[in-house]
């Protein structure tokens, strides 16, 4: 998504060791990433972390989205878990928003200097209690966004990309990157 936007900056994949994410918070995990991407390679570093939070949960899965059902999950047992958790919930105490936040690291001049830098986009929404929709992945066929009738999993992926908590931390990121010129 972001190398479709005019940054001037060429982009490269990371793939090098991937550190181990035992931050409690979204911005902790990205930068536990970005830090470890910017010392391996010495170039400015990009990562994410990103998760669906329930009001209801208290926020979870938060941080733990992606293996809600353990470590060894899938999409489809940590959305049916999901759903089992919440089969007693009615609509008005469904809330739901998606965050993500992106971390950029600039190594320093020395290894322990770095300039860090956090952005964080939040899509707000509720809770389906049955999945609708073939695209998107994850919490996609039940997440419906403030506004919307459809779940994220009924939006075409262009629009989904569009309006999503992915594409509003890309957006101030973008942002960040043009003032920095």
């Amino acid at each position: 998504m972001l190398s479709s936007r005019e940054t001037g900056i060429s982009l490269v994949s990371y793939d090098g060791p991937e550190p181990v994410e035992d931050g409690t918070t979204f911005a902790e995990n990205a930068l536990i990433k970005a830090r470890a991407a910017a010392q391996h390679t010495g170039l400015p570093a990009l990562a994410d972390d990103s998760g669906l939070c329930v009001d209801v949960l208290n926020g979870a899965p938060g941080i733990f989205s992606a293996r809600w059902a353990g470590h060894h999950s899938d999409d489809e047992k940590n959305l049916t878990l999901l759903l089992e958790q919440l089969s007693d919930v009615p609509p008005r105490q469904r809330g739901a928003h998606y965050v993500c936040v992106i971390a950029l690291v600039f190594p320093g001049s020395s290894k322990n200097h770095h300039r860090e830098m956090v952005v964080e986009g939040r899509w707000d929404g509720f809770l389906e209690t049955a999945r609708r929709g073939i695209h998107g992945f994850g919490y996609d066929p039940i997440f419906v966004p403030t506004g919307e009738s459809r779940t994220a999993a009924q939006m075409e992926p262009t629009e989904k990309n569009a309006r999503s908590h992915r594409a509003l931390a890309l957006e101030q990121l973008h942002r960040v990157l043009l003032d920095l010129g």
